[in-house]
């Protein structure tokens, strides 16, 4: 599992137009499940983005989490971010977690993630989204599980 996350200081998701998940300060989750990932790699990736410490404290230092900050969390599937791009000009997906399944896995972790914090908002899996958001710093991660 890979998920790119940005520290933003806005951030919101829409599909034909409409809003589906938005937020001030925070991160922008984007998440993308390989075949062999399971529940398991999901809750320590939950435990994993919601203590990385990616805002600053008093001296500066990139040491508070999101939730110490009471910043949103907005998750945003992206199976794009699974693929295999180590030969060639163009990325494979064999990679990738089925799309059947990593619905099923995209519903757990937003359904851990409010269980474990409540400023969590989305996107729709599978949906053609339009991502807007202002990049804090920038501040951008990879984290895999």
């Amino acid at each position: 599992m890979k998920a790119l996350i940005q520290r933003v200081s806005n951030a919101k998701v829409e599909v034909d137009g409409e809003v589906t998940g938005e937020i001030k300060q925070g991160i922008l989750v984007f998440l993308g499940f390989e075949k062999a990932d399971e529940k398991p790699q999901v809750d320590k990736m939950i435990k994993k983005l919601l203590t990385y410490r990616v805002f600053s404290d008093k001296q500066d230092k990139m040491n508070l989490s999101v939730k110490e900050v009471l910043g949103g969390v907005l998750v945003v599937s992206q199976f794009t971010l699974a693929a295999d791009t180590n030969s060639g000009t163009r990325a494979g997906f064999s990679t990738a977690k089925p799309p059947e399944q990593a619905k099923v896995l995209f519903d757990y972790f937003l359904t851990q993630m409010r269980v474990d914090y409540h400023k969590v908002a989305s996107g729709v899996f599978g949906a053609d989204m339009q991502v807007f958001l202002t990049n804090d710093g920038p501040v951008t991660f990879l984290l895999s599980c």
